[in-house]
């Protein structure tokens, strides 16, 4: 009797909370697009992660099957408290499901635990910090094209077995940089080379004379910069006026993306190696896409964060087509869209893991000549395939705690 009570109480009690459910799913969604809409990262993200936003709601289909989806965004200027406060009008107030773009991983950590208090979906493309999936990760995140593990094995190591075994680094003094100088450094260690010093510079500097110098004088074969967008093609254009690669040294652009390529000009990027997961012009499919996306976006063609924005998004879209309906958990989703494979134009096709890492293949490239460019944005050359499975961080070595270890 008392097992049958028990079970009778189980059974009511999954009704209720399975009624409850349906009462609260629906098809409405708010898309949230927070990046750096007028600073050093706005070329990478911003406007046109936007515009790739939107092109993902117009492609999911959900539009012609009777859902509502609203698109809004914002510039968070590369502050952590000015990207919380507009998350918090943007959950509380206008009832935003979904973060987008997030540059900086300064901004993506803090609304990476905005995201798991308020229980939305936090899908970050443009942060690159691993920790986002390591001793940071939530439930609500999914990390999606890049991190600094990824680039840091890519071109780390390419550089390391091509001669490059002693470096010095010039190192944003953030979040982002110092962990891409942690996983390089890794990287460089585990390959037999070493690491003859490092400099720390602030965000969106203009002047980065005494740091090239200090790695000049340093002799170290490589120079790795770790950092993005206008602090890497300005300390790039500053080494060409010094010499630094006329002198002997290799600058290494850890994290470098086809707008920085184009502000730099073939004649001083040629050569440069970099770890990316997307190229505009890698295949049919992702030609056919940044056609498209240039046709509204004339600035330049979808960069890797811009195609992280557009690919999470369609996965995300497919998750709540796969649940009948958007429930408003944040929670609930991110699950559901790590049990579905990931397959889409622009990564082809992956996995979400456990610890909301996206995987898929990366790709080192270098910079080519300007004889070698045969029409406009035709800039790089594909150097080594990197497998899915090498491209980022073994789980069994993830410092995420949603991790069981064996």
């Amino acid at each position: 009797m008392k097992r049958s009570i028990a079970a009778l109480a189980a059974a009511t009690s999954l009704m209720i909370s399975g009624s409850a459910l349906a009462q609260t799913m629906d098809k409405v969604v708010k898309v949230g697009a927070l990046g750096d809409q007028s600073g050093l990262y706005q070329d990478i993200g911003g406007p046109g992660s936007t515009v790739a936003a939107q092109m993902a709601i117009e492609d999911s289909g959900l539009l012609a099957k009777g859902w509502k989806i609203d698109l809004i965004s914002a510039d968070h200027q590369n502050k952590p408290d000015v990207a919380v406060n507009i998350g918090k009008q943007w959950i509380d107030v206008d009832k935003v499901d979904v973060f987008v773009d997030l540059a900086a991983s300064n901004v993506g950590l803090a609304i990476a635990n905005l995201s798991k208090e308020k229980n939305v979906v936090n899908l970050n493309s443009g942060s690159g910090s691993s920790d986002l999936t390591g001793s940071q990760c939530t439930l609500n995140t999914v990390h999606w094209p890049y991190d600094t593990y990824m680039l840091a094995n890519g071109t780390g190591k390419a550089l390391v077995k091509s001669g490059g075994d002693s470096w010095f680094f010039i190192t944003a003094d953030y979040a982002f940089g110092q962990a891409l100088e942690r996983d390089t450094s890794a990287a460089v260690a585990a390959s037999g080379g070493k690491v003859l010093g490092s400099v720390k510079h602030p965000l969106n500097t203009a002047d980065f004379s005494s740091f090239l110098l200090q790695a000049q004088s340093s002799k170290a074969k490589v120079i790795g910069l770790a950092n993005a967008g206008g602090d890497t093609t300005n300390a790039i254009k500053q080494a060409a006026e010094f010499g630094i690669v006329a002198g002997g040294q290799k600058l290494a652009g850890m994290l470098m993306f086809i707008t920085d390529v184009h502000a730099l000009g073939l004649n001083i990027a040629q050569g440069l190696n970099f770890t990316e997961s997307f190229y505009w012009d890698m295949n049919d499919q992702t030609r056919a896409f940044s056609k498209r996306f240039m046709e509204r976006f004339k600035k330049n063609p979808p960069t890797m964060v811009q195609a992280g924005v557009y690919a999470s998004l369609i996965h995300y879209f497919k998750a709540l087509e796969a649940l009948g309906g958007n429930p408003h958990d944040g929670r609930m989703v991110v699950a559901k869209m790590k049990e579905l494979p990931t397959d889409d134009p622009l990564f082809g096709k992956g996995s979400i893991r456990a610890d909301g890492r996206k995987i898929h293949p990366a790709y080192l490239f270098e910079v080519k000549k300007p004889s070698e460019s045969k029409y406009p944005w035709d800039y790089y050359k594909l150097v080594a395939t990197i497998p899915a499975d090498d491209a980022f961080l073994p789980l069994d070595k993830s410092a995420c705690p949603l991790v069981k270890k064996n």
